[in-house]
């Protein structure tokens, strides 16, 4: 077995056996799932306190068209502002003032609420609802025109565009960009935060070896060059093992609480809810249940559209070679401080491309032909995110192919660069390293 694969699993087998990876990777599942069950839960917790909404309509008009629901209730009265101003908040319990001054259909900006408080949005929802409603149809019928209300809703459309993709085949796929958008700056994510968190970890490896003198020992084993490969290759071991454990356990901790809460509920409930859930549903102006059907099967066919093979192979390989390229410079940052508080200035440099690349990726996603996507893709610095963003956009195999070709060759380039600054910064001791000593260091 060569030298570079035993410090490789080295480093990987004494990380793994940490109680804290172990812990770490066994909790943060159980966490992130209990984190969205807590919010879905409190979400669909309903306030059951009534607030009152006491209203001075100064036209009279508007009585019948402010109707209270099991969340607000509309007290009309002929106190003016001030006076209610004045009122004890205890006694009189209101949660807000509505006044309304003139009629809405000719000054729509007639109506103020006031509040102690900011209002929330859904009451001012709800009530600019209200209110636009009656004004429109208050509209509609000053044109004194038959059935114009009738016309008006039969001639409003909700247009939905599909796209179509021709294959090099000829044949058709159906494509979805709000789908293409969410894969993209997911996998961007994934990538950034595994850079971050596991490039961190291989230089505060280098500086606790370093500091506890551990590494004069193994140099003298080693070369320093192997060391460090060794060391960026086994960290990037550990944080696949814990990412892939992430994945797994929050899949079966998922399905286990769906399955539980589903087996939870009683069939009578559930046939309420579905009930009530079509009634809302006929009532209000969502999407009904034969549309909504018709829409998740258009989302299935975007998603068998996609061509995830391609995507999560250049996922792996963008996903190692940004790693391989930033943590090989946090190691030669590693190696050249003494302890982890001066790392501090020597890692923000590195940071700035990686926070520069998420921001591209937001708006990369916008326009992933444009000169910001393009040219993004190709620095190796932030290839690695942004590209992801693009991918499931259709790039031209030859940028895909350019892209991870200069990706390859800059990790190589860094790795070499930081091979001979770890090489000379690893045994030094007592001095404070500034940016041209590493730079001699590099010509040495």
């Amino acid at each position: 077995m060569s030298k570079i694969s035993l410090i490789i699993k080295r480093e990987y087998t004494t990380r793994v056996m940490k109680k804290s990876f172990i812990l770490l990777t066994f909790l943060t599942p159980v966490l992130l799932v209990g984190m969205i069950s807590l919010i879905v839960y409190l979400g669909s917790i309903k306030d059951d306190k009534i607030k009152n909404i006491v209203v001075i309509d100064k036209t009279g008009m508007y009585k019948e068209v402010l109707k209270s629901n099991e969340s607000y209730h509309f007290q009309f009265t002929d106190s003016s502002i001030d006076e209610l101003k004045q009122q004890d908040r205890k006694e009189s319990e209101f949660a807000a003032l509505l006044y309304i001054g003139n009629d809405l259909s000719k000054d729509s900006s007639a109506a103020v609420m006031y509040s102690d408080k900011q209002i929330n949005l859904e009451l001012k929802s709800y009530v600019a609802g209200l209110l636009n409603k009656y004004t429109e149809q208050q509209k509609l019928a000053a044109y004194n025109i038959p059935n114009l209300k009738q016309m008006v809703e039969k001639s409003r459309t909700d247009i939905n565009l599909k796209t179509i993709k021709w294959g090099e085949d000829g044949k058709e796929k159906e494509g979805s960009a709000e789908l293409a958008l969410i894969i993209g700056m997911i996998t961007a994510f994934v990538i950034y935060m595994f850079i971050v968190i596991y490039g961190a970890q291989v230089m505060s490896g280098v500086v606790q070896e370093k500091t506890n003198r551990i590494v004069e020992v193994i140099i003298s084993s080693v070369k320093p060059f192997e060391l460090m490969m060794g060391k960026i290759i086994g960290i990037a071991l550990v944080g696949l093992t814990q990412f892939l454990m992430w994945v797994v356990l929050s899949a079966a901790i998922m399905f286990g609480v769906s399955s539980a809460v589903s087996k939870g509920v009683d069939p009578a409930s559930f046939e309420k809810m579905q009930n009530m859930s079509q009634i809302s549903m006929q009532t209000s102006s969502t999407i009904p249940s034969d549309a909504a059907t018709a829409k998740l099967q258009e989302v299935m066919t975007a998603i068998n559209g996609l061509d995830f093979v391609q995507i999560i192979t250049l996922f792996i390989i963008y996903f190692l070679g940004g790693y391989l390229l930033y943590a090989s410079l946090f190691a030669a940052i590693g190696s050249a401080v003494d302890n982890e508080t001066d790392t501090q200035q020597f890692s923000f440099p590195i940071m700035i491309p990686i926070m520069f690349a998420i921001y591209a990726g937001i708006f990369s996603a916008e326009n992933p032909d444009g000169p910001l996507a393009f040219w993004c893709s190709m620095i190796p610095f932030t290839s690695p995110i942004v590209m992801m963003v693009r991918l499931p956009f259709d790039v031209p195999f030859w940028q895909i192919s350019l892209s991870i070709g200069i990706l390859i060759l800059s990790f190589i380039g860094t790795t070499w660069m930081a091979g001979k600054i770890y090489r000379t910064g690893i045994l030094m001791y007592g001095k404070k390293v500034s940016w041209k000593e590493m730079w001699k260091w590099l010509r040495y």
